[in-house]
């Protein structure tokens, strides 16, 4: 031990405590957790400000990267070099950073994890809203503090403009604790900042109808909405996300197509993990993945095999790959140099009182100099008025310092006015510039008097907070990429989907599609009708249903099963389109078809699905009764509706309450009316009990009614565009299971009977024949006839043409009083009682 030193024992627990809280505080405070008030980390802050110092401003030419961290690390950040370029590269990635800070040239990396270029190639400025998160730094606005080696001074924040810390986000791990902030719209929180500015009790749920949820740069689905309210509310939550795919045919096989992934999700590893999952037999039906995103955009197709079911497909994607992730928010940020967990409340609160606090040292610098000025003036106007004088007065001085002695003593001049005066220039003498001095002295003393006021009115600076952030709304908001599902939260997903009418056609090849009502016109009887869908060769339109996109879809197959869908989820078509085939949408076998539908209401409802009941009837005239509880927990593999016999099918499936009479109508022209009551409710293996006698083997059933409203009459329609409107009392009630009467004079003219349909004068009918023209009449043009008449011609059908459906839409008078022609669309309420061939909608589904 050397001379005049001496040992002191420490505890080295006590050490080691010292030691590692000094450490962690600093990792805490200067490294890892973003400012609440501009939401950057120091070396963000130092790469952004040494950006500024070297004056590579937006509109300057780009510097060389390494130009840049090398000014960064000699003046403000001594550690690596890459840590200080990564910060850099982070910052221009257009994946990475919801709102670039830093406007690269060169490779700075791609969304596929590849690494940026070395800085010796790359180059780099500001962006414009980097410009925005230093204006005003020259005016004394933010502290600032001395730099590592204490000879230069970097400021401690940056008196931005633009919400930092919600727009863009941040991540990090300190020690003892990690942050992980979303980013969001800059719109949205523009919108829900200036909202707290106008009342800062305001709520957070209200806070919500600005701020909607984070907005990911690289776009995707927020799925679900619980995650994202607990965020807001408590500054943790757990936020899912999943990719944005769609389905397409290409080259004639289904694929699923990829065009946006999650946030911080490596696009290559993605694919990588899922070709490895396809390989190990973990998820079945892909046969192939192809990468074909290019500089227009991302898109990753998945191509299937023959016989996969696309949703069930992606469903699997989304459970055991990346394209489902999540986002764990943890909104801790320092607030006043400490760590603070922040509601979005809170953290609109902090930056709002930032703002203020920079728009008042902003003033009070600007009132300074304008003071400072204003003095001078004063200095320079009285010179300008004793021009002569002082001219005499500074000739006869030996020097300056005796010339201005002299004009302090003779005009009682400060010092600086003073040395203002002695360095005039003399082209200041000519009468142009003494106005100008007198104009620009009385422009001081307005700015002076207004930038006091703006001191002394909290409202005034607020509204200038209010400005300037409408300012940088209206430079660089732009609309939302990442898409909100609403699932399985209060809210769902009905609220971003209008409830409107939708026709959903079926054809005979299993095609299915929904278009607005609204496109399809109405003519008058017996026109030719207009063009329907675009049908593949010898196939045509079977089926015609009219629903609406909140509705629950229940499919009953020829062979006796039960698939559950959303109307919404079925995909749209214009009127002329083909649509989807059925078998992709639900995992129906290959050899069976969609025979009927229901539309119901909340299937969780179960007073709702307790007191309602589905009626079955088969093409052998055999009829069931089972309660639609049974029905209200779906399968992706179906149900067993109805156990069908050998040689028979499912025709038609209705919902009722229970207290409707059952129409049956055959194909040889008879029908049979009986109380539903009389068939009791069984479980779904049943098959049934007889409907209605058969004439004779060739004969079938082709259409059942279930009658609520006992005005209604009954249309009936044949094969050759014929068709009846007859009374509902001409058919009387019998028991189930007889012969049925008749109920139109089946002869060649007519064809045999396709359809059966209970209508009143409110209801216009929607006539679909085999070619898919579609024609839309009124049923009022229709009189009432007698039961055994053949009625009357409702469409013209050319050469062998003949009627594959109909249905019936109820259409609103107003509208009609409105139309000026029979071409004019006519807005149509659904009817809920029976929309369709093989479709029923209950009455209470529209209550």
């Amino acid at each position: 031990m050397a001379e005049g030193e001496k040992l002191i024992p420490i505890n080295i627990e006590d050490e080691m405590k010292s030691a590692y809280i000094d450490y962690s505080m600093s990792v805490i405070v200067s490294r890892a957790l973003p400012d609440v008030r501009d939401g950057l980390k120091p070396v963000h802050r130092r790469v952004l400000y040494g950006m500024y110092e070297l004056g590579v401003r937006a509109s300057s030419a780009h510097k060389k990267s390494a130009r840049i961290v090398g000014e960064v690390l000699g003046k403000y950040h001594p550690h690596g070099d890459t840590s200080v370029y990564d910060t850099m590269v982070r910052m221009a990635q257009e994946w990475s950073l919801r709102y670039m800070l830093v406007d690269g040239q060169g490779n700075f990396g791609s969304v596929d994890g590849d690494s940026p270029a070395a800085m010796r190639y790359t180059e780099a400025r500001m962006r414009k809203i980097s410009e925005d998160m230093l204006a005003d730094i020259e005016k004394d606005t933010v502290d600032h503090t001395f730099n590592f080696d204490d000879t230069l001074q970097e400021p401690t924040v940056l008196p931005t403009r633009v919400p930092g810390l919600l727009i863009n986000g941040a991540s990090g791990i300190a020690v003892g604790m990690a942050t992980n902030m979303p980013p969001h719209n800059l719109s949205e929180v523009v919108d829900g900042t200036i909202a707290y500015i106008d009342n800062n009790d305001i709520e957070i749920d209200e806070l919500m109808t600005h701020i909607k949820a984070p907005d990911f740069p690289t776009g995707g689905i927020i799925y679900g909405y619980d995650g994202v309210r607990e965020a807001f509310k408590t500054g943790r939550g757990r936020i899912v996300m999943r990719g944005k795919a769609s389905f397409e045919e290409v080259n004639g096989r289904e694929c699923i197509i990829v065009t946006e992934i999650p946030y911080q999700v490596n696009k290559a590893d993605m694919i990588k993990k899922t070709a490895d999952l396809v390989n190990d037999k973990k998820i079945d039906g892909i046969s192939s993945i192809r990468d074909e995103s290019d500089r227009k955009g991302m898109r990753i197709v998945y191509v299937l095999k023959r016989d996969a079911i696309p949703n069930i497909v992606l469903n699997l994607l989304y459970k055991y790959t990346a394209l489902q992730s999540s986002f764990s928010v943890n909104n801790i940020a320092l607030v006043k140099g400490r760590p603070q967990l922040l509601n979005v409340k809170e953290m609109i609160h902090h930056f709002v009182e930032h703002r203020h606090d920079v728009v008042v040292r902003r003033t009070k610098y600007e009132l300074r100099k304008a003071e400072e000025r204003a003095h001078i003036l004063e200095g320079l106007i009285i010179a300008s008025d004793n021009i002569d004088e002082v001219i005499a007065l500074i000739r006869s001085s030996a020097n300056a310092e005796e010339a201005r002695e002299k004009l302090i003593e003779r005009f009682k001049l400060s010092e600086i006015q003073a040395k203002a005066i002695v360095e005039m220039r003399l082209r200041q003498l000519t009468g142009l510039e003494q106005d100008k001095l007198r104009a620009e002295y009385e422009e001081l003393m307005k700015t002076i008097e207004d930038l006091k006021d703006i001191l002394a009115k909290k409202e005034r600076r607020m509204d200038i907070i209010k400005e300037e952030l409408i300012e940088v709304q209206e430079k660089y908001g732009d609309e939302r990429r990442s898409q909100i599902e609403y699932a399985g939260g209060d809210l769902s997903i009905e609220d971003m989907i209008p409830d409107e009418k939708v026709v959903i056609t079926i054809s005979h090849a299993g095609y299915i599609k929904r278009t607005s009502l609204n496109e399809y016109k109405k003519q008058n009887r017996g026109g030719v009708g207009q063009k329907g869908s675009t049908t593949r060769n010898e196939d045509f339109l079977e089926h015609l249903f009219v629903g609406t996109n909140h509705q629950y879809m229940l499919f009953f197959t020829q062979k006796g099963k039960c698939f559950w869908m959303r109307v919404y989820e079925i995909p749209e078509g214009s009127k002329t389109s083909k649509g989807r085939a059925i078998q992709n949408l639900i995992n129906i076998s290959q050899d069976d078809k969609v025979k009927a539908f229901i539309c119901t209401q909340d299937l969780k409802d179960e007073e709702y699905i307790n007191s309602h009941y589905v009626i079955m009837a088969t093409k052998k005239g055999q009829v069931k009764k089972t309660s639609l509880e049974q029905y209200s927990r779906p399968r992706t593999n179906g149900i067993n509706a109805i156990t069908i016999k050998d040689e028979d099918e499912l025709l038609e499936a209705k919902l009722t309450d229970g207290k409707s009479q059952v129409m049956l109508a055959v194909k040889s022209g008879k029908a049979i009316r009986f109380e539903e009551e009389k068939t009791r409710p069984m479980g779904r293996g049943a098959s049934g009990v007889r409907g209605i006698r058969l004439a004779d083997e060739k004969d079938e059933v082709i259409g059942m009614v279930a009658v609520n409203d006992m005005e209604s009459n009954i249309l009936v329609v044949s094969e050759n565009g014929y068709g009846k409107r007859s009374k509902l009392e001409d058919y009387r009630i019998t028991n189930r299971g007889g012969k049925g009467v008749k109920t139109i004079s089946v002869t060649d003219k007519t064809g045999n009977l396709v359809a059966i349909k209970n209508v009143t004068d409110l209801d216009d009918l929607m006539i679909i024949n085999k070619s898919g023209i579609a024609i839309r009449l009124s049923v009022e043009d229709l009189r009432v006839m007698g039961r055994a008449t053949q009625g009357v011609r409702l469409i013209n059908l050319k050469g062998k043409d003949s009627i594959a459906a109909v249905a019936k839409v109820m259409h609103d008078e107003d509208d009609l009083e409105n139309a000026e022609n029979a071409d004019e669309i006519a807005e149509a309420n659904i009817d809920t009682e029976d929309a369709g061939d093989g479709t029923n909608i209950d009455k209470k589904t529209e209550e």
